[in-house]
């Protein structure tokens, strides 16, 4: 019997939870576009944002700080009218403010974010175990504040933490934890 993580149960949330999720990711252009759809995601289900995913790589520049830095009222304007995103003026705006933000850095934005890695932990044994926040995800989200980012608190920190393997949460006995994911 194969035995995943509790969530996801369509075809591309098990792609990504087996290929993705949990798996150290580093790069400012990677880690700037999963924290914009960390931020994206929030309210949301994962899933919503993976089946958008493609599409929010198209219409922000392939998440690219620079490019994204670039954006004005018309591109804000132009993104809530595109249904193949999560037309919400907040995120948008925050999106653009945050690659500003990390234009604006005195170090690069992977530094800062696995800066606030934790060290190793046990593995969860149930998704009860398996926290919303930290004291390192409320030390990130605070950080991001103080350089000017928003829309990412501490659960979002969390959870991007989770997705780019700065932590392991796939609980012990999953298929990735235990290095059997199939072919």
């Amino acid at each position: 019997m194969i035995v995943r993580c509790p969530w996801g149960d369509d075809p591309a949330m098990t792609a990504y939870h087996d290929t993705e999720w949990g798996r150290e990711l580093r790069g400012d252009r990677e880690l700037f576009e999963r924290l914009s759809l960390e931020a994206f995601q929030s309210g949301l289900s994962w899933a919503v944002i993976l089946r958008k995913r493609e599409r929010f790589r198209e219409v922000f520049g392939r998440f690219d700080p620079q490019a994204v830095a670039a954006f004005g009222e018309p591109d804000v304007e132009r993104l809530l009218t595109d249904p193949g995103i999560v037309r919400n003026r907040r995120k948008i705006e925050a999106t653009i403010s945050n690659a500003r933000a990390v234009l604006d850095l005195d170090q690069p934005l992977s530094d800062l974010l696995w800066s606030f890695a934790p060290g190793p932990r046990p593995a969860p044994r149930s998704a009860a175990d398996v926290p919303a926040t930290t004291p390192e995800s409320v030390a990130m989200a605070a950080e991001l504040k103080r350089r000017g980012f928003r829309f990412v608190g501490p659960t979002t920190a969390y959870a991007l933490m989770q997705a780019t393997g700065m932590v392991n949460d796939h609980l012990a006995d999953c298929i990735v934890r235990t290095g059997r994911v199939p072919a």
